[in-house]
């Protein structure tokens, strides 16, 4: 079996992770000269260039970064099968989630994974728009996007998206509709997207990466066009929009995990219309060579079945 020199291996990967061989160096408890030693057998080693050098800050090349997310993997391996052999059940492990699903759904959640998986360190990686599925990023993922066949994917949420407004501005809707002759009741007869247009419409640009694309997606599902002249405001992301519809300033369009666990979703009211399917679909993601970590596994059946529990996904 020929290795290269093993050393050098956690020497890189710090190196690697921390662009910067001073702060390997401090991580380590070895001196920088050390760093440098042991990064220059490496790369003697395997006859190619690692780190670009600028300064006191390194970036990885490109064969630097194949090397590492090869590395990074089976280093994590190592740490885990040692762990277990030793008795240690703690599991670190690093999650990139977008940040309205974690604000929204993870977080209120993360109670009870420490109260039934009290071995796992769970630490978020916010995220604002769809991941870079790597080890250098995180150890797991939630992802829209399923483009790397490295990574297993387990499916949380296909999203819909359906209006709401505050509970003050449903009692105004419903008095400027006519509606509030008779007591409010369940089966309330549907508003019409004609009268939808008559009220502020609060628009998320991030959903269709287009000046009110959500509400016309919302329009067209009802075989018609958005009407001219409606009033849109407009909001980069869907927490603000609904933040909006909170202060009554109008209409939002939002999904089930917005609404789903939090206690101030009672303030909201889900009108009386038609959802729209965006066709984005939420999964859970992990490298496929780290299936057998059982931190990973655990926080995947975790997450799978608080989906299907609090209604987000099918059994």
């Amino acid at each position: 079996m020929r290795l290269p020199p093993l050393k050098a291996l956690p020497v890189f990967e710090a190196a690697a992770r921390l662009n910067s061989f001073s702060a390997a160096s401090e991580e380590l408890a070895i001196t920088q000269s050390a760093v440098s030693h042991q990064i220059k057998q490496l790369e003697t080693y395997l006859g190619e260039r690692l780190f670009w050098r600028s300064g006191r800050r390194v970036t990885l090349t490109d064969e630097g970064r194949q090397y590492f997310d090869a590395i990074g993997s089976a280093l994590l391996q190592i740490e885990r099968a040692s762990e277990q052999l030793l008795g240690h059940e703690e599991s670190r492990l690093r999650l990139s989630v977008f940040s309205s699903f974690a604000v929204r759904w993870l977080v209120p959640r993360l109670p009870d994974l420490q109260r039934l998986h009290p071995q796992i360190d769970l630490a978020l990686e916010m995220s604002s728009e769809n991941p870079v599925l790597s080890d250098r990023v995180a150890d797991c993922f939630i992802t829209i996007h399923r483009d790397s066949r490295a990574y297993s994917y387990d499916l949380l949420y296909e999203e819909r998206l359906f209006p709401v407004c505050s509970q003050d501005y449903w009692q105004r809707m419903r008095r400027e509709l006519g509606r509030d002759v008779e007591p409010e009741r369940r089966d309330e007869q549907p508003v019409s997207p004609g009268e939808m247009a008559g009220f502020p419409l609060l628009s998320t640009h991030s959903i269709f990466d287009r000046p009110a694309g959500d509400w016309e997606a919302w329009y067209s599902a009802a075989g018609e066009l958005m009407p001219t002249g409606t009033r849109v405001q407009h909001f980069s992301h869907m927490l603000l929009a609904l933040e909006a519809a909170r202060f009554h300033q109008g209409i939002a369009l939002t999904n089930d995990y917005m609404l789903s666990t939090r206690k101030d979703s009672e303030d909201f009211v889900r009108l009386p219309t038609h959802s729209v399917v965006t066709g984005d679909k939420f999964y859970f993601a992990w490298k496929t060579s780290r299936r057998r970590e059982r931190g990973i596994q655990t926080l995947r059946r975790w997450l799978v079945d608080e989906a299907i529990r609090g209604g987000l996904r099918g059994e």
